[in-house]
């Protein structure tokens, strides 16, 4: 099965940043393999990520993703050592991707720079589960910071 797996940064902070942006992407490849999976596309900029990839039927679509988030999250800590911990949100979006429509949206994550020059996340990812005829209640789909 091919999935379109989107996920962000916790609170949807920038710390994806340009200079170890590549070698996260090679990681999470290499996170995928070792679940025996096939990473398709990656892509995404400072404050999320979209991934389209296969994974075999031995494995959960939630279980896939937290292994990808914990273990990626640890390399950036120990590798990187950004000066705030970084991390991913709790949730994420996982849609299935049809044969026909791979080519579409390997072209989507490619291209993720340029749509984000226009479009926030928080608007592009509603616009993803609407698309979807997913609903949702937006009190739930973005993890808010409380300060104080």
């Amino acid at each position: 099965m091919t999935y379109h797996l989107i996920f962000s940064t916790k609170y949807r902070r920038k710390t994806i940043r340009l200079d170890f942006r590549e070698q996260l992407y090679q990681y999470i490849g290499g996170i995928i393999r070792e679940k025996e999976g096939v990473l398709l596309e990656i892509g995404g900029v400072e404050d999320h990520i979209h991934i389209m990839a296969g994974f075999p039927a031995t494995i959960s679509v939630s279980d896939m993703l937290r292994f990808i988030k914990s273990n990626s999250s640890g390399w950036v800590n120990d590798t990187i050592k950004p000066m705030d911990k970084f991390a991913w949100q709790p949730g994420y979006g996982a849609f299935t991707v049809s044969h026909s429509q791979k080519p579409t949206v390997r072209r989507y994550i490619q291209t993720q720079e340029q749509h984000h020059q226009k479009k926030s996340f928080e608007i592009e990812f509603i616009q993803i589960l609407v698309a979807h005829g997913i609903e949702y209640d937006p009190r739930y789909v973005f993890e808010e910071e409380h300060h104080g």
